[in-house]
């Protein structure tokens, strides 16, 4: 196992600075006068879905999860699956197109077009970055590498919360993305990546990752598949509302009634 430090904070630390400054950053754009009828609990989201991601690289979360397989599933679900939904919800993107400067603003919208950013917003490839790195997490050398190493560690966390965070956005975000896919499609891998992740909680549940005692491997299995499952339905209510809004009648609904 490698070191965390002890009872305190280590070199984590260096991520508190990154957080700090997006969490001040956005709050400084939702009370700036660009930004009038900002909803400030969109600012309470972006701060809760940083602190979630943030929680899992410091002390005690993060040491404790390489001693025990149940505080590791619950870093994944915050890290993976609880932290980018509520990131996703706080729209950051609209937020900074709103109140940035001219040019600045024009860069993003360059990028928010560009081609790499449109092949990953097509939904199965949010879709197998996010499911696909669950397995090779769990199922690969990938997991005893990050039990041992805190680079590890740290690469995998990202690519959790930035998978989750495309994934997630791809499915419900209202910011603007290259690709905007039909609510059927999204339906459905919606429902592929739920069966995904349901079908790797119940085999860790039947044979753990290497090194995870079986009792262990079983509360943390049942961690991913409630936990999960219950970020998983809130995404699925939301999907479904906003499939409901855009199908709904638009202006007075005429009358079936004959003319007199």
């Amino acid at each position: 196992m490698h070191g965390h430090g002890e009872g305190g904070f280590g070199a984590e630390l260096v991520f508190l600075i990154p957080a700090a400054v997006a969490v001040a950053a956005y709050w400084a754009g939702a009370l700036s006068s660009r930004s009038r009828g900002w909803p400030l609990r969109r600012a309470f989201l972006f701060t809760a879905g940083v602190g979630a991601a943030l929680a899992t690289v410091l002390n005690p979360l993060a040491t404790l999860s390489h001693r025990d397989f149940a505080v590791t599933a619950i870093a994944h679900v915050l890290a993976g699956m609880l932290g980018p939904l509520l990131l996703v919800l706080s729209r950051p993107v609209s937020l900074a197109l709103r109140t940035l400067d001219v040019v600045p603003a024009r860069r993003l919208a360059g990028v928010l077009r560009s081609r790499p950013l449109r092949v990953l917003t097509f939904p199965l490839t949010a879709a197998a970055l996010n499911i696909g790195g669950m397995v090779v997490m769990f199922r690969t050398g990938v997991f005893t590498a990050m039990q041992n190493s805190q680079p590890v560690h740290w690469l995998v966390t990202f690519h959790l919360v930035v998978a989750g965070y495309l994934y997630t956005a791809v499915l419900v975000g209202r910011d603007p993305m290259p690709h905007r896919a039909g609510f059927g499609f999204r339906a459905a891998v919606l429902i592929g990546v739920t069966a995904g992740h349901n079908i790797l909680a119940k085999t860790l549940y039947a044979q753990p990752p290497p090194g995870v005692p079986q009792d262990a491997g079983e509360t943390g299995a049942m961690i991913l598949y409630y936990g999960g499952g219950g970020v998983e339905l809130a995404v699925v209510v939301l999907l479904c509302r906003q499939w409901y809004v855009s199908t709904r009648p638009r202006g007075p609904v005429p009358s079936l009634e004959y003319p007199k």
